[in-house]
């Protein structure tokens, strides 16, 4: 069962990344929550879940890049 919890709210948070892109941020760090959550209990993480994080981070990591070259 709470595999399926989370996977139902993994999909809600997806679903809010596309129809309120103004709050990304907070709705990526509300998924990296989740995956944590999905590692600690020892389930399997679907493998295009997986990828989407190592996405995420490196566009932050690549924003943050940016943000440190900005005068």
């Amino acid at each position: 069962m709470a595999l399926e919890s989370l996977k139902a709210q993994i999909s809600l948070l997806l679903e809010e990344m596309v129809n309120q892109p103004k709050d990304e941020h907070e709705i990526q760090e509300q998924l990296r929550e989740k995956l944590r959550e999905m590692r600690a209990m020892g389930l399997p993480l679907p493998a295009d879940l997986v990828e989407l994080e190592k996405r995420l981070d490196d566009d932050l990591d690549a924003e943050e890049a940016t943000d440190r070259q900005a005068p």
